[in-house]
């Protein structure tokens, strides 16, 4: 059975979106965002933030709100909000079921 589109956002969309729950912005501000959210941890070339920007526009998770010659403005819609939304519980559960192995970790290592 294929994979819907975008059923996991990798660190970089999770981030895409993020920056953009904030606030519209541009591609230049989003990865600015992202370098100073994540202290530099994460960082996404052009190449890459231009690819996810029109991953989301096709699936409508964000839209073009301003065109100023070559900068656009992108908004995140209720698509966007829900995916990310998503993303957040994934990652929780995730958290999670770490936190509930964590006792596993101590008894191991004593036997």
């Amino acid at each position: 059975m294929p994979r819907k589109a975008l059923s996991g956002l990798t660190e970089s969309m999770f981030y895409v979106l993020m920056a953009l729950c904030r606030q519209p912005m541009c591609g230049i501000e989003v990865a600015d965002f992202v370098d100073t959210k994540t202290q530099g941890e994460v960082r996404i070339g052009p190449a890459t933030l231009y690819t996810i920007l029109g991953k989301f526009e096709r699936e409508k998770y964000i839209e073009v709100i301003e065109v100023s010659g070559r900068r656009r403005t992108y908004s995140i819609t209720a698509a966007g909000l829900g995916a990310y939304a998503r993303e957040i519980r994934r990652l929780q559960r995730c958290l999670d079921d770490a936190a509930s192995e964590e006792s596993q970790l101590g008894r191991e290592s004593r036997e």
